[in-house]
């Protein structure tokens, strides 16, 4: 079981997850499995491995920028929109119609839109020649996008079918 499959379950009452994700009291803490009928309907819609590799060709690809490459589709108020992206659009879409009563998926999505913030932010920088506030939200982009796949990962563990190929590889 991972750390957060046991931090962030659905709300026993059905209502939505606070707000402040980091306050979340003991009793509502347990894992993030999903039932067999969501779990078939998410991997249907979204390949989570996909989504991993994706967004993992982020930094790469905002570093070039520190290398003084240019790519015209890095625009920070393109890139300033967390939807810009495939796991965005999924996100606010079909991924809220089914994990969105999961407290773990508002953390995804926030950790997400953080990232696409952050970098939008270094792309300000690195525009404007400001090369240590660059690498600062650098930093701040490699972090939030290794919480965003660890938080993809968690999620792809709580997926009974994933669990069952898990298993039989060991």
């Amino acid at each position: 079981m991972g750390f957060f499959s046991r931090l962030f379950q659905p709300r026993s009452d059905g209502l939505k997850a606070p707000s402040d994700w980091s306050s979340l009291p003991a009793e509502e803490a347990s894992e993030l499995v999903l039932f067999d009928e969501e779990a078939g309907r998410v991997m249907a819609q979204f390949d989570i491995d996909a989504a991993i590799v994706g967004h993992e060709r982020w930094l790469p690809w905002l570093g070039t920028l520190l290398q003084g490459q240019r790519d015209e589709r890095l625009r920070a108020d393109v890139v300033q929109d967390d939807r810009c992206s495939e796991l965005g659009q999924w996100l606010h879409d079909s991924g809220r119609a089914a994990l969105g009563h999961f407290p773990a998926f508002d953390m995804l999505l926030r950790r997400h839109r953080y990232f696409h913030q952050q970098a939008a932010a270094f792309i300000i920088h690195v525009e404007a020649g400001e090369t240590a506030l660059a690498e600062q939200a650098y930093k701040s982009c490699q972090h939030a996008s290794r919480q965003v796949v660890l938080l993809l990962k968690e999620l792809q563990r709580g997926l009974p079918g994933t669990r069952r190929r898990a298993a039989a590889k060991r």
